[in-house]
């Protein structure tokens, strides 16, 4: 799906800003119509951001249900004949969206964008009414699942995650225009042979004018390197300069629908990083070179905002990043906004893109959220309509994100039951499905060590393993000498499955300013410790080709006697200040002093 943008032939408007907020946690205003005119005794929220922490009231952190959002927008007065679009690029984590009293929109999962022709509705100069009622419910055919309780003291929700469920607009709304004949979406594939870049491109187009498709490629100095013709062609690129780790050159490319007259009907630019990723034996090669992935899985949480984008924190972490060496991340647990691919690619920086696909574990999620009493999949539970919706979030992940040169490896669950026959029947469609709608990137999911070497029936389904391990934290807890002799054990016998491996996750809760002469749990010296321990693990084993720390700050959880605050796994904390882990993978990262 194409992100709105402007051209000299397309505009946009954002609809940024306070938004009027209703909760309705009996379900009424669906059957009352409150699309239908003004909210009433609604309140002012920002959008983007979660409603949940904005506002000082527990009922709206905890609420459980339909949210409706409200606002209103004028059409621009040159947008006379132009194709106009009203573009969610978020809501968490279903919508229903109405322009006037006409429903125009519905979609399900939280971290897709969507959104719906509103031409027939949108006059130029007037004004247009849009009501969202946004969900936040989850169920086991949702991904990420969860069970939803009602209880004398009201609607209650459980899930199997470990992060807050935090809901609303997340992030931008787009009313935009194109003209009646436009493109409609463009791929782009790129590779090398030898110092030459090949881009290949694929145009789709719609409309009623006769129109032929041109394209024209430039890099970043604005220089023509390459032209084409047709909705689908290669041009090669003779000394192309490559996107890299590091290095986020990016060419641009103009792609054109031109009448019979010679006119552009429509313009869209397409950045393109020209770059090859290949797992080859157990190296993981961009660019036809051995990479290793340092760095964090992270989350989108910050105070206040909850899940909202903002662009003071995008810019932030991401100096962040750089500064303590880290070449990567993976987008744990869900896909993140489309804003940080584009600073990805533009700065250089690696993307593991995963899908919202977590919390389908209940061995997991009784272990260390307490007795959740549900078989993982079952036709009650986690069944062939979940693996539909799965389905369609890994589709509309890869429509969305295929064009990065970032993303350089797919991720279609994060610590899923895998030890199991039944897991072995519901992912294995899944990974088909992800090779059959990319083949040019690698496929992986991350495995949890209650399925370790030996007992994971899903692994060998992957291009690569990603692995996450806590040893030292929930297991040997407190015992670094022990849990390092357990770790390198598991790990050589991964290492014998002849694949790249990729630590996702390791790390250990960490108060910030809590000291201690002897490695204690939760002090910030045993954080650096329980590092310490993994790295010496890691250097040990050839096939390791990366390692993302748990976590890259501190996040909110919900509540429970397991999370102060919540998880505290962060090497920075949550308003980004770093502890002593932080310095040490420094100095690890960039071999400073």
């Amino acid at each position: 799906m194409l992100r709105p943008q402007d051209t000299r032939t397309r505009e946009r408007k954002s609809l940024t800003g306070l938004w009027r907020l209703r909760l309705d946690a009996a379900g009424a205003g669906r059957g009352d119509r409150w699309f239908a005119g003004e909210l009433d005794d609604a309140v002012d929220v920002p959008v983007p951001a979660s409603y949940n922490d904005v506002l000082a009231d527990a009922a709206v952190r905890d609420h459980v249900g339909d949210a409706w959002y409200q606002t209103t927008v004028r059409v621009p007065r040159g947008w006379a004949g132009e194709r106009v679009v009203l573009r969610f690029d978020s809501a968490t984590h279903r919508a229903v969206v109405w322009v006037g009293d006409t429903q125009v929109a519905e979609h399900e999962g939280g971290y897709t964008p969507f959104e719906a022709d509103v031409t027939h509705l949108a006059v130029p100069g007037e004004e247009l009414r849009v009501t969202a009622v946004v969900n936040n419910e989850l169920t086991f055919e949702t991904i990420p699942p969860g069970v939803v309780e009602d209880t004398p003291h009201g609607r209650r929700q459980r899930y199997f995650h470990d992060f807050f469920n935090y809901a609303g607009l997340h992030r931008a709304v787009w009313l935009y225009a194109t003209p009646a004949t436009y493109v409609r979406d463009v791929t782009v594939v790129t590779d090398l042979d030898g110092s030459t870049g090949v881009v290949r491109y694929s145009v789709e187009s719609a409309g009623d004018a006769a129109r032929t498709t041109r394209v024209t490629l430039r890099d970043a100095e604005r220089r023509v390197v390459a032209t084409g013709e047709g909705e689908q062609g290669e041009l090669r690129v003779a000394g192309a300069h490559r996107w890299a780790p590091g290095d986020g050159y990016l060419h641009e490319l103009d792609v054109e629908l031109v009448g019979d007259d010679g006119a552009t009907l429509d313009s869209y630019l397409q950045t393109v990083g020209i770059r090859t990723v290949e797992v080859r034996g157990i190296e993981f090669l961009i660019n036809g070179e051995p990479f290793r992935f340092t760095g964090f899985g992270k989350h989108e949480d910050s105070a206040v905002r909850g899940k909202g984008h903002d662009d003071a924190f995008l810019v932030h972490d991401f100096a962040l990043l750089d500064w303590v060496g880290a070449n990567s991340f993976r987008t744990s647990h869900y896909p993140y906004a489309d804003e940080v691919y584009d600073y990805a690619d533009r700065h250089g920086v690696v993307v593991i893109d995963e899908v919202a696909a977590v919390g389908q574990n209940m061995g997991l999620a009784g272990g260390i959220f307490g007795t959740q009493g549900y078989t993982t999949f079952s036709p009650e539970t986690v069944n062939d309509r979940s693996r539909e919706v799965h389905a369609q979030a890994i589709r509309e992940l890869v429509a969305r994100d295929k064009n990065h040169p970032s993303v350089v490896l797919w991720s279609i669950a994060n610590e899923p039951e895998s030890d199991t026959d039944a897991a072995r029947a519901y992912f294995e469609p899944l990974f088909a499905l992800t090779r059959e709608l990319d083949p040019t990137r690698p496929v992986g999911f991350v495995n949890v060590m209650l399925a370790p070497h030996g007992k994971c029936q899903v692994s060998e389904l992957g291009d690569v393993l990603m692995l996450n391990r806590y040893y030292g934290w929930y297991v040997q807890s407190g015992d670094l000498v022990a849990a390092e002799a357990a770790w390198r054990e598991e790990l050589e016998a991964w290492a014998g499955d002849g694949k790249p491996i990729i630590i996702t996750e390791y790390g250990a809760d960490t108060v910030p300013g809590l000291h201690s002469v002897t490695p204690t749990p939760w002090t910030e010296e045993y954080q650096v410790e329980h590092l310490d321990m993994n790295h010496r693990v890691f250097d040990s084993v050839d096939a390791v080709v990366g390692e993302q720390v748990w976590n890259f700050a501190d996040f909110q959880t919900s509540s429970g006697v397991m999370r102060v605050g919540g998880n505290k796994k962060g090497v920075f904390t949550r308003d980004r200040q770093p502890k002593a882990a932080a310095h040490a993978l420094r100095r690890r990262w960039t071999r400073t002093s």
